[in-house]
């Protein structure tokens, strides 16, 4: 009956009232919630822009009992999947589901529920619904409670269970780890249409395969999130580097020395050493007041110069000359190039909302909605400055059209009984290629940039860098394997456990949908 269902609404999707045969459908997952068959489309592309597909129909949950009829009903069907959207910020398709079952998950989920205290001097915690906006989340928590997760993204347009199941990481991450390392507990609706509530030390096989596991085993429906204070202001700073090894050294010093005696925040990227105004110097400044001074770029002749961007966070009582004296003993460890210091003061929250401003940007400009084929990698330190020479220096040194994040992360602030792979060695590196294409202005093609990922990506193969790509995407099983490494049968050893006919997330093409 349900193979015969799925067929008639594919065949009949033009009709603009459901149909006796929808309404079975509807009536047989017993939701609270609502279900659409018509108004789909959103839900079969994704930021990415890369892929499209055809979901069966989009549902919008009450609550976490709609989410487990859901997956009950799928598992009735023979071929029925399920996924989990967010704010559909994925980039090959993670997110879809096609001709299958999409959950919205940003429909009724709360952005912060509790202020809870937490066990093993972890302080306070706050719970969150699993597709909340973090954005929200922050807002939330800073004006009812004075508090913030400790944790976060650039880009906080982001659903709380879909970080979590990636990692979730930005400029906090030397100090307290990823996204997945600042959560207690979780509830989590398993591919058996379970829910369950699980932790460190209750249900923790779940529990650290649902974090950083690409939404193969659960979709995470409320998240238990450390905070503390909020502190009121920020000073953001920028510096320039000529050498990367200097670039480096700095950025690594900065993230072992001991709280207290560094920045906050600790990022870096790449720039064009050219007056590209969207590659080049005038990416650097953090004020349309400053300017960049091109003669100071005359020492050398490299095609690529390195920003080392931090912010330190200080509280409306805190006089200026306090602050200003804190950054200065702190810059003066640096050894980044004279005249190349750009600061600006700013609030937490619009610092943290800082990129809600670039996206307001995009979108009056196109760039927004066009497609975006990022490219995300761990590079391990000992690899770091091969992966200079041969891709920023080399094929990357006229840029790609928008940032390219690098930073040092240390190894010890991650929880290795996650999902995520890292590559070895105590500090790593994120490298973020954050591509934005022209769709008004020639400028290379989707496909040409695409191409270039998969060139980077056999480069760093061929040369014997230490990487795992990040936000990982593989068309075959034999990727996913070598991703994985030693860790691929305890990832299918969970699979096979919390989701057994492979429902959940089909968009990651880790494993196929089995038969019921």
């Amino acid at each position: 009956m349900i193979a015969y269902l799925e067929h008639f609404v594919h065949e009949n999707n033009n009709d603009s009232e459901p149909n006796e045969h929808e309404q079975l459908v509807s009536s047989s997952m017993e939701l609270d919630g609502s279900i659409d068959f018509r108004s789909t489309a959103f839900a079969g592309k994704d930021f990415g822009g890369l892929h499209a597909t055809s979901p069966f129909a989009v549902v919008r949950p009450s609550g976490t009992h709609d989410i487990a009829s859901v997956i009950r009903f799928a598992s009735q069907s023979p071929n029925l999947t399920v996924a989990a959207r967010g704010n559909g910020h994925s980039i090959n398709g993670q997110a879809m589901a096609n001709r299958g079952l999409v959950i919205d998950m940003k429909r009724g989920s709360e952005p912060v529920i509790d202020v809870v205290r937490c066990d093993g001097g972890y302080g306070y915690a706050v719970d969150v619904g699993g597709g909340a906006l973090w954005e929200d989340v922050l807002k939330r928590c800073v004006s009812n409670f004075g508090l913030a997760p400790r944790s976060w993204t650039d880009y906080l347009g982001l659903t709380v269970g879909g970080t979590l199941s990636n990692a979730g990481v930005s400029g906090q991450t030397f100090r307290y780890g990823p996204q997945t390392s600042n959560v207690t507990e979780l509830e989590v609706v398993t591919g058996t249409g379970d829910t369950v509530i699980c932790s460190g030390d209750v249900n923790s096989d779940l529990f650290f395969s649902v974090l950083g596991g690409l939404g193969q085993f659960g979709i995470i429906t409320r998240a238990r999130v450390l905070v503390q204070p909020a502190p009121d202001m920020v000073r953001w700073i920028r510096v320039v580097y000529a050498e990367f090894e200097e670039f480096t050294r700095d950025a690594e010093l900065l993230i072992t020395r001991p709280e207290g005696e560094s920045f906050d925040y600790v990022e870096g990227f790449v720039f064009v050493n050219s007056d590209d105004p969207v590659n080049g110097w005038a990416s650097v400044v953090l004020d349309p007041d400053q300017l960049f001074d091109p003669s100071v770029m005359t020492r050398t002749e490299n095609p690529v110069l390195y920003c080392l961007e931090v912010a330190l966070h200080y509280n409306k009582g805190n006089c200026s000359s306090t602050v200003d004296t804190r950054v200065e003993r702190l810059l003066g460890r640096l050894r980044f190039m004279e005249d190349t210091l750009f600061q600006v003061d700013l609030s937490y929250i619009e610092f943290l909302l800082r990129v809600k401003e670039a996206e307001k940007q995009a979108k009056a400009n196109g760039i927004w909605d066009a497609p975006h084929p990022w490219l995300n990698l761990f590079v391990s330190k000992s690899s770091i400055a091969d992966f200079d020479h041969f891709v920023f220096k080399k094929i990357l040194k006229d840029g790609i059209g928008g940032p390219m994040l690098v930073y040092p992360i240390l190894r010890s602030r991650w929880d290795e009984r996650t999902s995520v792979v890292l590559p070895d060695g105590d500090i790593f590196y994120i490298v973020a290629l954050l591509r934005f294409t022209k769709p008004y202005q020639k400028s290379p093609s989707v496909r040409d940039l695409v191409a270039q990922n998969h060139e980077i990506v056999q480069v760093c193969a061929r040369k014997g860098l230490d990487f795992k790509l990040y936000l990982p995407h593989y068309n075959s099983e034999e990727g996913w394997k070598q991703h994985f490494g030693d860790r691929w049968d305890r990832f299918v050893e969970m699979k096979l456990r919390y989701d057994p006919m492979a429902i959940l997330a089909p968009g990651q093409k880790i494993f196929t949908r089995q038969q019921s």
